[in-house]
């Protein structure tokens, strides 16, 4: 029988890829995300793939999703973004409870909900995707700083209380990607903002780029554990050193 794997926030950017990727290496992937018509989409184009309607800020949303999910070997908490570049004495706090709310709470949420079926499998994997923005903060990322490190700080507590458990916690911290969604959505719909971003810079990460890493951390035998990937693109050096042409 094919291993189950969940994936949040799949209906675009690296959740997309990473299902993509998870079903390629012969998982029966549930895509799950808010927007159906994507998610649709998405197993239509692309066999293993079942799609799946799941807010993870909705805790009646992610049970009645863990109640009809019959197994699970891998979760891939992905679900999450980023809003506003302000600074924190002019940030938004509806903002960072956003933030903390998708990031932090919904990998809580999930994590809570399917953990037994991740135990139960015999050898489970928790994967979460944070960002090199919870190892290192920047100038104008408080919130979204803020959020990333609460989520890495969960992901260690996690491992150490878990040790002796069949569930393998992977954290994937990745740096410059460039999606189609992650920058338009953090300056609010504004193109040509979101575009400047990755201007002059050569090769930023791409979706696949990370797939690629989680996929490879899952697929590892059951005795090897990826505590913590780190990913960036050769250009960036940190998240204030960049080179760009």
């Amino acid at each position: 029988m094919a291993k189950t794997a969940v994936v949040t926030g799949a209906s675009s950017g690296i959740g997309a890829a990473t299902a993509r990727r998870l079903a390629a290496e012969g998982f029966d992937v549930v895509a799950a995300a808010r927007r159906r018509e994507r998610l649709d989409a998405l197993a239509a184009e692309v066999p293993g793939i079942r799609p799946a309607m799941l807010d993870v800020t909705s805790q009646e949303s992610v049970d009645a999703f863990a109640a009809e999910l019959e197994r699970c070997d891998v979760l891939v908490n992905n679900a999450g973004g980023a809003l506003g570049l302000e600074p924190v004495a002019s940030s938004r706090v509806d903002d960072w409870q956003r933030m903390y709310d998708v990031n932090v709470l919904g990998s809580l949420r999930m994590t809570r909900a399917l953990l037994p079926k991740l135990i139960a499998s015999g050898d489970g994997v928790l994967v979460m995707l944070t960002s090199v923005a919870g190892l290192v903060s920047y100038e104008g990322g408080g919130g979204y700083c803020a959020a990333k490190h609460a989520q890495t700080s969960m992901t260690e507590t996690l491992r150490l209380e878990l040790c002796g458990e069949p569930v393998r916690v992977v954290e994937i911290a990745p740096g410059m990607v460039q999606t189609e969604e992650f920058s338009l959505t953090r300056f609010r719909g504004d193109a040509e903002k979101a575009a400047k971003v990755y201007e002059g810079v050569p090769g930023p990460l791409t979706a696949d780029d990370v797939a690629d890493v989680i996929s490879f951390a899952v697929t590892r035998p059951a005795h090897v554990n990826i505590d913590r990937l780190v990913i960036r693109p050769r250009a960036q050096a940190a998240q204030h050193k960049v080179h760009r042409v």
